[in-house]
C-alpha cells in the first residue's frame, strides 16, 4: 500500500503542475479525487501498522510505516493545493503564464471508448508516441492506477489514459480515445 501511495502522490504532483501550467480543470479535479484515495489508504496503513505492532510487539516498525505514510500524505495535500488554484479559477502568476507560452509539452486525459482503435491493443502495437507524439504515462482502470505502462500493457475500453506530448497532438489523441478518429 505504501508503494502505491508513493506512486500516486508522484503522479499527483505531475498532474497538479500540469493542471496549473495548462489551466486544465479536468486534470485538477483528478488530483483532488486522487487525494481522497490517498487519505483512505493513509488511514488503512495506520490501522494496519498499529494492528501489526500489537500482534508482533514491534512499535518501531509501525512508527516508521506511519511516518512514511504521513510524509506521502503531506505531498498529496500539497498537490491538491497546487491544483486548487485552477479549481478556484485564480489567475495564474505571470511566470506561469510565460511558461505556458514557452512550453511545447502538455498532459491530457482521454477515456477509451468501445469503438476506439486503441481498445484491446497493447501500447507497443499502437506505437502512439511515435505516431501521435503522445506518450501514455499512466492508465486509470476501474479505480486503480497503472503507473509507467509498458509496450505490453493492453489498453481496454473504459481506461482513462494520461498522456504527455505536444499541444498539437492532444486533439488527435482525444479523438483516438473516443473513437472519432479511426486511424493513428
Amino acid at each position: 500500500m505504501l508503494i502505491e501511495m508513493k506512486n500516486i502522490s508522484e503522479l499527483m504532483i505531475d498532474l497538479a503542475y500540469s493542471s496549473l501550467i495548462y489551466n486544465n480543470r479536468e486534470i485538477a479535479e483528478e488530483v483532488k479525487y486522487l487525494e481522497e484515495k490517498i487519505d483512505e489508504t493513509y488511514y488503512r496503513i495506520q490501522e494496519e501498522a498499529i494492528r501489526q505492532a500489537v500482534e508482533e510487539g514491534n512499535v518501531s516498525k509501525a512508527l516508521v510505516i506511519i511516518r512514511l505514510a504521513t510524509s506521502i500524505e503531506a505531498i498529496s495535500d500539497s498537490a491538491v493545493q497546487i491544483a486548487d488554484v485552477v479549481l478556484r479559477d485564480i489567475e495564474p502568476h505571470p511566470v506561469i503564464k510565460e511558461s505556458i507560452k514557452e512550453s511545447d509539452v502538455t498532459i491530457t486525459l482521454g477515456k477509451v471508448s468501445e469503438r476506439s482503435v486503441l481498445a484491446n491493443k497493447t501500447l507497443g502495437e499502437l506505437n502512439l508516441a511515435s505516431e501521435t507524439g503522445m506518450w501514455v504515462i499512466a492508465i486509470k482502470r476501474k479505480g486503480r492506477w497503472i503507473f509507467g505502462p509498458t509496450e505490453n500493457t493492453v489498453v481496454l475500453p473504459g481506461d482513462i489514459l494520461i498522456a504527455k506530448g505536444p499541444l498539437e497532438g492532444v486533439k488527435h489523441f482525444k479523438n483516438l480515445c473516443s473513437g472519432r478518429d479511426r486511424t493513428i
